[in-house]
């Protein structure tokens, strides 16, 4: 992949007709944000396009940062390794997906969009010695009850070789008078017993923020927060799944998916409680409330 002035869009071979836009360089976060959150959006959930936009984004040999890294691990519970955390590529990669999810064409506004599930597969340990290829396209655009929703796919590789995988999936509210995929409105099951307990300070907010460089304002700012529906901030649904990983992670296999929903947001501060249960080589987990609702659910396999 090449590291020089951006090539533009150019034939793909992929079969989905992507055209390829090249960068020389990971964007900057900052920016990104700023722009989506000062441009006018019509109101809440507003419609786009029909259409995720035909293009991927591609960056090549991005450096790990052993500092970030350590930093990274410090903030999310893991050892302090030479091995990348499965959630630590997410972070490395975000802004070229941000620059995907702020561009104009894109189907769903910034604001507004929530992170409802996040799947990664990890295809062999990724080390801080490696230089990561990301790419990064959007696809499935699909309706949901309370708006659609759309999937950010996001893979790294090392000398031509996938080793990452993430697929972000992001819902766009608003009304849809022909339904979608529904969520399930019946009777909730008991929680399963906790295996520990957690208290998430407020602190979790910016110091994820600054290990992520993820600055939106909903997990730092109490406005930012209130402008979006919530009393206060709310934890970073990848600080959460990072948590639960770092609670397992020397009974991680070599290669995995974990994949998560993220369901009723951790407000900050509060107290959650983590389940893990073994299931063959794999595992299923959990966080849960004080009163036994679901934060976010997962699976590892």
């Amino acid at each position: 992949m090449s590291g020089g002035a951006p090539t533009g869009p150019t034939a793909s071979g992929d079969p989905a007709g992507r055209a390829r836009v090249e960068l020389p360089r990971l964007p900057a976060a900052g920016p990104l944000y700023r722009r989506a959150l000062l441009n006018p959006v019509p109101g809440l959930g507003g419609r786009r396009g029909e259409t995720v936009p035909t293009v991927e984004l591609a960056v090549g040999g991005v450096p790990v940062d052993p500092e970030r890294l350590a930093d990274y691990d410090r903030v999310c519970g893991f050892r302090l390794a030479d091995r990348l955390p499965a959630t630590f590529p997410h972070v490395m990669g975000f802004p070229l997906a941000l620059r995907l999810i702020t561009a104009p064409e894109f189907p769903i506004p910034l604001t507004g969009v929530v992170h409802v599930g996040n799947r990664i597969t990890v295809h062999r340990p990724v080390t801080v010695a490696d230089r990561l290829d990301f790419t990064t396209w959007a696809e499935n655009l699909r309706p949901h009850d309370r708006g659609r929703q759309v999937d950010v796919v996001l893979v790294g590789s090392v000398d031509g070789e996938e080793v990452w995988r993430g697929v972000s999936t992001y819902l766009g509210r608003q009304r849809t008078p022909d339904g979608g995929e529904r969520r399930d409105h019946g009777e909730r099951p008991p929680p399963p017993a906790a295996t520990a307990r957690w208290q998430v300070t407020p602190r979790v907010g910016t110091d994820y923020a600054r290990v992520s460089g993820d600055h939106n304002p909903i997990h730092t700012s109490r406005w930012g927060a209130r402008l979006l529906g919530f009393p206060r901030p709310i934890a970073h649904g990848m600080w959460s799944k990072a948590r639960c990983l770092a609670a397992l992670e020397s009974r991680l296999p070599e290669a995995y998916t974990v994949d998560v929903a993220f369901k009723l947001p951790v407000p900050l501060p509060s107290t959650v409680a983590f389940s893990a249960t073994a299931l063959g080589p794999g595992w299923d987990f959990s966080l849960h409330d004080r009163r036994g609702r679901p934060h976010l659910v997962g699976t590892i396999r």
